[in-house]
């Protein structure tokens, strides 16, 4: 019971997350959209509980189907019960439903301040079902990802590569904000944003470390990796901005946030100076991936695919380099191996081309059919008035 106990903790930690992202994001926009960055959060939590209860769990963890998807087996969870190693079947299951609800969060990204609220719900439900599902059943349902011997410890590819490329191919796809690139469109409340952080730092410990399903030293050494990694990205991305400018603090949060995201696929794999390494790197890489963007002026608003994106896609690969058998039994390039690397970037690569490709095609579908973004009165005016009849008074 021991195990179980320690990972129905872990998805507490995970389920904050979601919010976590809201206020993160929530901060990031201007005052008239704060409500509706908050809102799409949770109703992202919401709308994926359900969609994971009726279908997206068998789709992701039943029987594969051709190293595709999963099969129908576990529609409304039939046969998802108390049994199961080393926890239950249902525990694992509402586990995994936190990390496919959090992956959403992060696309709202791209669409921070212009999407119609019903045009979200649907992309939500498709988006899961058919591009988060299917990454989930590659590498951890026993599809062609995992056949092929790509590792992902505890979401790399199905979340931060998933989410971070979507979201700029949904960005592309829903079009700039208006204004954007001629005016001020600064940060509203960057305290909301630390506070933000602070609680996704939190709950990433039971992120990467919950993933190891028990309480032994995979989980011990996947909890004290991730805050190394988080800390060197928040140093390292901090001092780069410096050279530019001044430290801000929100270079510091956003450099956490890209440690965290490359440390989670090689938490189980490598050790604490590894973590140094991955880390320094991330917060480097991610903040020169926001100066790309910023100078292709692609408006990707609040930069998930320059922090979950890039960061998870150097993670995966990272796994590949630094990977120990001491720790996860496996050979990575700095202890001999060769093999272990070339799939990592096979694996990282192919799930960043789905994620673009697939999102990109999903997102004008339904642009065509229903619009993604409000009129240019209600984007003026702000979501929060013209989507939700409501408005922030303090902040």
């Amino acid at each position: 019971m021991i195990n179980s106990g320690f990972v129905l903790i872990c998805t507490a930690m995970v389920m904050l997350m979601t919010p976590g992202v809201g206020l993160f994001y929530a901060g990031l926009v201007r005052k008239k959209n704060l409500i509706s960055m908050l809102t799409l959060s949770f109703i992202s939590f919401a709308l994926v509980t359900i969609q994971w209860v009726v279908i997206g769990y068998s789709l992701a963890f039943g029987p594969d189907i051709g190293g595709i998807i999963g099969g129908p087996d576990h529609f409304m969870l039939n046969g998802v019960g108390f049994n199961g190693e080393p926890v239950p079947d249902l525990l694992f299951m509402v586990f995994q439903l936190v990390f496919a609800a959090i992956t959403l969060a992060i696309i709202t990204s791209a669409v921070a301040e212009r999407i119609k609220l019903s045009s979200f719900i649907i992309f939500g439900l498709l988006w899961t079902t058919l591009i988060y599902d299917p990454l989930v059943h590659w590498v951890w349902g026993g599809g062609w990802l995992s056949q092929m011997g790509v590792l992902d410890f505890a979401g790399g590819i199905a979340v931060h590569i998933g989410a971070g490329f979507g979201a700029l191919a949904l960005a592309f796809a829903i079009g700039k904000r208006l204004g954007f690139g001629d005016h001020s469109m600064e940060p509203h409340n960057i305290t909301l944003t630390l506070i933000g952080g602070a609680l996704l730092w939190f709950g990433w410990f039971g992120f990467n470390a919950g993933s190891a399903l028990a309480v032994n030293e995979i989980a011990i050494n996947a909890f004290i990796v991730t805050n190394i990694s988080a800390s060197a990205g928040a140093l390292a991305w901090l001092g780069a901005s410096w050279v530019n400018g001044k430290p801000g603090s929100m270079g510091m949060i956003s450099g956490a946030i890209a440690g965290l995201g490359a440390i989670t696929p090689a938490a189980g794999y490598v050790g604490p100076v590894s973590a140094i390494l991955i880390g320094v790197i991330s917060g480097m890489l991610c903040y020169g991936a926001l100066l790309f963007r910023m100078n292709k002026g692609w408006d990707e608003s609040l930069d998930a695919w320059a922090i979950h994106g890039v960061g998870g896609l150097w993670g995966t690969i990272a796994l590949g380099i630094f990977a120990v058998p001491a720790i996860g039994g496996i050979v990575g390039l700095i202890s001999g191996g060769y093999g272990q690397l070339e799939i990592q970037i096979l694996g990282a690569v192919s799930a960043a081309i789905f994620a673009f490709t697939a999102t990109y095609i999903l997102a004008k579908i339904i642009d065509r059919i229903h619009g993604l973004r409000v009129s240019e009165e209600e984007e003026y005016v702000g979501l929060d008035i013209s989507q939700h009849g409501e408005a922030t008074i303090n902040s």
